[in-house]
């Protein structure tokens, strides 16, 4: 007898939800929402690959205000049978264990390989992939310290919002929105991709990475191994869909 066929697993990031410059925040997350809710019935998994808020810190007796109903949404696909998986991006970072018991999730932090629907797939965020400033280093290491987040939930969150959305804000507009081109031969994620195939001589059929804003599916040289950047929902409200046969992207509307 053969065994019933396992529904896609769907994947998405930087979501971004609450940002302050995104013009309609309660309109994002609605989106947000209803995607979520739309998966009810024809997902086995979802994972999302870090950045889906804008900001969250959880401490120990309150939860910050917003998001319920992504929130909400979550935690429906949650009791309908869908397991979700969230990887802890440079925005979220500050995942602990609120929401991992309150839905019924997995938080993940760093690299994860683990086979999906029979192929083997590398997840991460991204953010510490490739040569690292030292001051992004210095950042990335210090939010993951355990007394410095101590020392920091020690501040009224008056404070530490605020500061934390102006920050994330004035980096954004530092960037703009003018979307980096893809360009192989000047891509660190292609470069870690490569060096992780050669140095661990594993087999690793799709890489795939939230971060860099953009849209990519791209085969990697010399290799049956394909690396997907899944883009972002400020301007593509892309995701990416993987049915155990081929792995492809596709928006939201």
């Amino acid at each position: 007898m053969n065994a019933e066929p396992r529904l896609p697993v769907y994947f998405i990031s930087d979501l971004h939800l609450g940002a302050k410059y995104i013009p309609d925040p309660a309109a994002h997350e609605r989106r947000a929402a209803r995607f979520v809710e739309s998966l009810i019935g024809r997902a086995s998994e979802l994972i999302m690959l870090g950045d889906v808020l804008d900001y969250w810190y959880e401490y120990r007796n309150v939860a910050p205000r917003g998001y319920l109903r992504f929130f909400g949404a979550l935690a429906r696909l949650a009791d309908s049978g869908v397991k979700i998986t969230w990887f802890i991006g440079n925005h979220d970072i500050w995942l602990f264990d609120y929401l991992r018991n309150e839905i019924g999730l997995e938080v993940v932090d760093g690299v994860l390989v683990r086979e999906i629907l029979g192929k083997r797939f590398l997840l991460t965020h991204g953010d510490g992939v490739g040569k690292l400033k030292p001051s992004f280093r210095f950042i990335r290491a210090m939010f993951r310290n355990r007394l410095c987040q101590i020392l920091y939930s020690a501040i009224h969150p008056r404070w530490t919002i605020a500061f934390a959305h102006r920050w994330s804000a004035s980096s954004r507009d530092f960037q703009g929105y003018a979307e980096k081109q893809f360009d192989p031969a000047d891509e660190p994620f292609v470069n870690y991709c490569l060096d992780y195939l050669r140095e661990t001589d594993s087999r690793i059929d799709y890489f795939v990475f939230g971060h860099r804003h953009t849209l990519v599916d791209y085969p990697l040289p010399g290799t049956d191994s394909h690396m997907v950047i899944l883009g972002d929902w400020i301007t593509h409200f892309s995701y990416g869909i993987f049915d155990g046969r081929e792995f492809r992207l596709d928006i939201f509307h």
